[in-house]
């Protein structure tokens, strides 16, 4: 089998700061890393070539030139090649021209069978690149993928997460399957996997290579737009009541009394 796997370098979200007067992300200084439910997307991958000797997995992601340190990542792990799309034309995409590159980019790679892609980036959590990146190469997608049962000759049978179970449902290949944290455990890195991940090259393609004009991708293509980002003013302290029962229920009524809730 040939597998693709579409991965995103994300800020970290546990070091992202908003500036309260421009309302926009503060990212220098914060860490990137591999998106969480990317790199179960291609523990996936990687466990089907596992199981399946002459598979391979290849790893596209679309982002600036420092996104190579994630695809090296992703290398180490285990992959077995990685493409950057990475131009200027690509900046200020939304998740509509994001899809529309990443799929030309995998058409330049060419021919496969499974496509996985995390379930959401954290930095966007918006689900929607996967599936649309389905849609412009013309594939079945299942989201929310959270168990492979069984790979045969021209379908897939997965279990789809849903809020109450889960549904099994029989796709046909080629396909793409968006992956949640439930699917698997992500695998180490190893010192000699590391090494060698720094020995192979990274395939770098631009808005030509990938032949999409650049009315085609980028903010040029992009029909939706963020107009500011704030968070929330933090609410007041809570107030912690103690005594006994009935100490604490008098209290409670007091203090509802006086904020005329009662």
């Amino acid at each position: 089998m040939k597998i693709i796997v579409c991965a995103k370098q994300v800020p970290d979200t546990n070091e992202v700061k908003i500036d309260p007067v421009k309302g926009t992300l503060i990212r220098e200084g914060v860490p990137s890393i591999l998106n969480p439910d990317d790199a179960n997307a291609l523990e996936a991958a990687l466990d089907l070539r596992d199981r399946y000797p002459g598979s391979t997995v290849s790893v596209i992601s679309m982002g600036p030139p420092q996104a190579n340190y994630m695809l090296r990542e992703c290398l180490a792990m285990g992959a077995d090649e990685a493409y950057l799309l990475s131009s200027r034309a690509f900046g200020g995409a939304d998740t509509c021209a994001t899809s529309t590159t990443i799929a030309a980019g995998v058409r330049k790679i060419g021919d496969y069978d499974i496509i996985f892609a995390g379930r959401q980036a954290i930095d966007g959590d918006t689900a929607q690149v996967g599936p649309q990146t389905a849609q412009r190469l013309g594939l079945p997608s299942v989201t929310y993928v959270q168990n492979i049962r069984e790979i045969k000759d021209k379908t897939i049978i997965v279990e789809r997460a849903l809020e109450d179970g889960f549904e099994v449902i029989e796709v046909n290949k080629p396909c793409m399957l968006t992956a949640v944290k439930e699917l698997n455990k992500p695998r180490y890195m190893t010192i000699e996997q590391i090494e060698s991940a720094y020995k192979k090259d990274i395939t770098v393609w631009n808005e030509e290579d990938v032949k999409l004009s650049p009315e085609d991708c980028g903010l040029k293509a992009s029909p939706t737009q963020v107009f500011r980002s704030f968070t929330p003013p933090p609410k007041g302290a809570g107030e912690m009541l103690s005594g006994t029962i009935p100490e604490m229920a008098s209290a409670l009524i007091a203090r509802l009394t006086e904020k005329h809730v009662l």
